[in-house]
């Protein structure tokens, strides 16, 4: 009968942001396959966790599954960790959770801290819909080709980037998405020197440029969706209706409206009140 591989997720950086559940997990199993065995030996003595660590990196990570999957094949349960945050978020990890499913084996996930998710929580930009796109490329023509691709999808994305290319990478968002699109700036989330911040990209450039603090760390960007045809429109009439109601009532300003702009009264009339509610 096999055990079971759990997928532990650990701090981003507060070390108390750890669940209760994790550490019952990672006391538990047999062995823990860190990605940087030095990394979590520090989680492990601040929570009095004993259980042996084994490296399992990007490196090393095919030539070490065959070990923790004969392990678990044993009934003997392994959980799987990165440095930081949710394993297999643009962590190794990925490989070992395929071998464990096809050998029949149970993965079991542990959720916890996540800095892609933290930043979306807290940045202020639409989250109904969004894509995490990882780590752009390090080489500045294939980071705008990844820009370009993006550059009209509609829902909010979300970066990881490292601190010595973070400016030349929002420099080459303001040329792809342009210096008014809206933006989250969030670097050493839950640890000392946190700064999260809502900005354009314009604006996040000089940001950085006059801070070069901002160039360390841990740094998650979140950027606005591009803006459709029909959201543009939404907004020229909301102004248009603001305007009015200054000096009208609703019925007549939401008709003004609809004759102004061709748009059915119905839809300007409720919209209307919507606004007014709204004050």
């Amino acid at each position: 009968m096999s055990a079971q591989l759990f997928v532990v997720a650990t701090p981003i950086g507060h070390l108390d942001d750890m669940t209760y559940r994790a550490i019952d997990i990672l006391k538990s199993v047999s062995v823990v396959a860190a990605e940087d065995t030095r990394q979590s030996a520090q989680l492990f003595k601040h929570y009095n966790i004993s259980t042996q660590l084994t490296a399992c990196h990007d490196h090393n990570e095919s030539n070490k599954i065959d070990q923790l999957l004969q392990k678990m094949l044993n009934g003997e349960d392994v959980a799987l960790i990165s440095d930081a945050g949710t394993p297999l978020i643009s962590d190794p990890g990925f490989k070992l959770v395929r071998a464990a499913q096809e050998h029949g084996i149970r993965v079991i996930p542990v959720p916890g801290a996540c800095a892609a998710i933290a930043a979306l929580s807290a940045v202020g930009l639409p989250s109904d819909r969004f894509s995490f796109e990882g780590f752009l490329p390090s080489k500045a023509s294939q980071r705008i080709s990844q820009l370009e691709k993006l550059k009209d999808e509609t829902q909010t994305l979300i970066f990881y980037e490292a601190p010595h290319r973070i400016l030349a990478c929002i420099q080459d968002m303001v040329q792809v998405f342009g210096e008014d699109r809206p933006v989250g700036f969030a670097r050493e989330i839950t640890k000392t020197f946190e700064t999260i911040k809502k900005m354009t990209l314009k604006e996040l450039v000089t940001f950085i440029q006059n801070d070069h603090n901002q160039e360390k760390g841990e740094i998650v960007v979140v950027v606005g969706g591009a803006t459709t045809e029909k959201d543009m429109e939404q907004d020229k009439l909301d102004d248009l209706l603001k305007r009015l109601l200054q000096d009208l009532s609703v019925k007549a300003a939401s008709q003004l409206a609809a004759d102004l702009t061709g748009i059915k009264k119905k839809v300007a009339y409720q919209r209307a009140l919507e606004l007014t509610q709204q004050d």
